[in-house]
């Protein structure tokens, strides 16, 4: 009888741990949108100039911030911080007038989640709505955000903004 519990513990110390790591879901890294580190400029087909800068990944995070200009006038700023959390990784999006005047409540944001990654590639989808946005390095010195619909039951992305990378 002794014996039998002894195998019955081995069994959960060699086993159990492997079972719970295999049925963890794979919630993306931070090394997954490392890619869009950097200084970067678009201009959309109607003039507007938009510059983001992501900062290097540090720890389970990366900052990034966006300055969107219409007519040599400030438009609209973004904050983006993309953390690793215990469900997986976010992306987590606040929006500012100009003055800093907050577009969301206070203690809200717009949340994204983690879909799926590849090779300088990274889709989110917006908490709570059939939203998704893509990352996507097309080059060295081009990136790419997309905004994904679901159409016929398929995802349709569309491009928002194609950036360059600055020289600065």
């Amino acid at each position: 009888m002794r014996h039998s519990y002894t195998l019955l513990l081995l069994f959960f110390i060699c086993f159990l741990p492997k079972t719970q790591a295999q049925t963890e879901p794979k919630g993306g890294s931070v090394a997954d949108v490392s890619f869009i580190q950097g200084h970067w400029k678009a201009i959309t087909p109607e003039g507007q100039s938009i510059e983001g800068v992501w900062l290097q990944p540090e720890g389970e995070n990366i900052l990034g911030f966006m300055r969107m200009m219409k007519a040599g006038k400030a438009d609209l700023y973004e904050i983006l911080a993309y953390e690793q959390t215990e469900q997986g990784l976010v992306s987590m999006v606040k929006h500012f007038k100009p003055g800093l005047l907050g577009l969301e409540e206070k203690d809200k944001h717009d949340r994204y989640n983690f879909v799926e990654a590849s090779k300088d590639r990274a889709i989110f989808q917006k908490e709570g709505e059939s939203l998704r946005i893509l990352y996507e390095k097309r080059s060295a010195n081009q990136f790419v955000i997309a905004r994904g619909n679901l159409q016929d039951g398929k995802w349709v992305f569309k491009d928002l903004f194609v950036f360059n990378r600055t020289k600065n």
